[in-house]
């Protein structure tokens, strides 16, 4: 009987250690997916894939919250009934144990709030992208005082073409040249050729 960890945050910008501090005790295993959306099924992400080939019957699988079990309701509810079924508890900080009966009427429950807050997060999302359109549109400025949608570019790809063709120099050498990637500065270069 294994006690087993499983932490998930949405972006390589965040981080788990939160979680894994919240959550008391000693593990035997922990399983990670950084940089994983919530919306992502659990079964394909690949921390969650390995907890799903790891549990045995009698382990304990232990979350900070039911959301980072993901945030799609109806993936929540069969992901925890998947693992009561292999005989596995599953922990929730704050609620305990997860059983047959109430104990998944509570996750429904908790997985449906999960599922609507991540679509309140993707309205405010499209809400922020339409105001910096119309900003940019009315102002030639987003709302945030950008000059632009999405990142801004690392560099000139006209240039980065032109540096390369003049010097006849590699890939590597141009992104050193620049300071961008090999994968840009490729990026960059098949654009001219088209």
């Amino acid at each position: 009987m294994s006690r087993i960890c499983y932490l998930r945050c949405s972006t390589n910008d965040q981080s788990v250690e939160a979680q894994r501090n919240a959550l008391s005790g000693t593990f035997d295993k922990e399983f990670v997916d950084e940089g994983v959306s919530g919306a992502t099924l659990a079964a394909d992400r690949p921390g969650f894939a390995s907890l799903l080939s790891y549990v045995r019957e009698g382990d304990t699988v232990c979350v900070a919250a039911i959301d980072r079990l993901g945030r799609d309701a109806l993936d929540v509810q069969t992901t925890v009934r998947m693992l009561i079924a292999k005989g596995v508890t599953v922990d929730v900080l704050g609620l305990g144990p997860i059983g047959k009966g109430v104990g998944e009427l509570i996750v429904a429950v908790l997985a449906q709030m999960a599922d609507m807050e991540r679509n309140r997060i993707k309205e405010r999302c499209e809400a922020g992208r339409d105001a910096a359109r119309a900003a940019l549109a009315a102002t030639g400025k987003t709302h945030r005082g950008k000059m632009g949608l999405g990142r801004p570019k690392a560099a000139d790809a006209v240039n980065v073409r032109a540096w390369r063709k003049e010097n006849r120099a590699s890939i590597a050498a141009t992104a050193n040249q620049f300071g961008l990637s090999p994968a840009t500065v490729k990026r960059y270069c098949a654009v001219g050729a088209q």
